[in-house]
């Protein structure tokens, strides 16, 4: 029995060494990847130096990494950056993504941790589209539907978008009008464009019984991999669930789980 114990401890170490020397080589990609992301490719003594490593460890590290395309050399600096096989891979990457699928998993998790009804939309200003929901089965049931639209200036979820939205994009929903659906709804121009201004500051929207008169909801937006927003998240109760103090307690929540969502849509907000 010792014999064969003792046979199978250096039988282990290759399959050690190769998984530690990968995460040394994705260390190397990881780091002129942070690098690319300000526009700067590195030298070879900058990136040992980064990472920490002899200049002839990271050139092993690095070589078949050159060789899949996934980092490149500049021939007369010398210098690393990402090549394009790490193009194609991101796009491979990108084109799996649903930005439905990608929200699932956390729109379950909001709903259990805050008890709310939550919701995900997309913009078709001056409309936003509901293209999920998911229901706490004890609460009262909110009467959107998936596939449904409702206007952008009323709702959290349209708010949370617009304020991250290009200029033309708040002009098309002022210019389709902005009917008080209850007496607390935004009505003006001004009135809407200052609301957007302090959503983008605190990084969350509130519809305050704007679009039903006992409902308060609270969202965040969704960017894709180009920082653009395609979606929002949110969760809405009655006033009597979602008071005031708690919809300021619930907008950091929302906000935090938009992030994710925007993470895994490859965004780098």
């Amino acid at each position: 029995m010792t014999s064969t114990a003792a046979d199978s401890r250096p039988a282990d170490r290759p399959e050690r060494n190769q998984s530690a020397s990968l995460r040394r080589a994705l260390a190397v990609l990881e780091h002129v990847r942070d690098h690319a992301a300000a526009g700067t490719d590195l030298s070879l003594t900058a990136l040992a130096e980064g990472l920490g490593m002899s200049k002839s460890t990271v050139l092993r590290l690095a070589a078949p990494l050159v060789d899949a395309q996934l980092l490149a050399r500049d021939r007369d600096t010398g210098h690393f950056r990402l090549g394009p096989g790490a193009l194609q891979l991101g796009q491979a990457y990108l084109a799996t993504l649903d930005l439905r699928t990608a929200a699932s998993e956390e729109a379950h998790h909001l709903m259990r941790e805050v008890g709310g009804t939550v919701h995900l939309c997309v913009p078709d200003a001056p409309y936003v589209v509901y293209v999920d929901k998911v229901e706490n089965e004890t609460a009262v049931r909110m009467a959107s539907r998936i596939g449904s639209r409702a206007p952008m200036y009323c709702t959290a979820v349209g708010k949370a978008m617009l304020a991250w939205m290009p200029e033309d994009a708040v002009a098309t929903v002022v210019s389709h009008g902005l009917p008080a659906i209850t007496p607390r709804t935004l009505t003006s121009a001004a009135a809407l464009r200052t609301e957007l201004t302090r959503i983008r500051t605190r990084g969350y929207a509130v519809d305050d019984r704007e679009n039903e008169p006992e409902v308060r909801c609270i969202a965040a937006p969704v960017f894709d991999h180009n920082n653009t927003v395609i979606g929002a998240i949110s969760t809405s109760a009655l006033t009597s669930r979602i008071t005031a103090a708690r919809a300021r307690e619930l907008g950091p929540v929302v906000a935090a789980t938009a992030a994710r969502v925007s993470r895994t849509m490859g965004s780098t907000r």
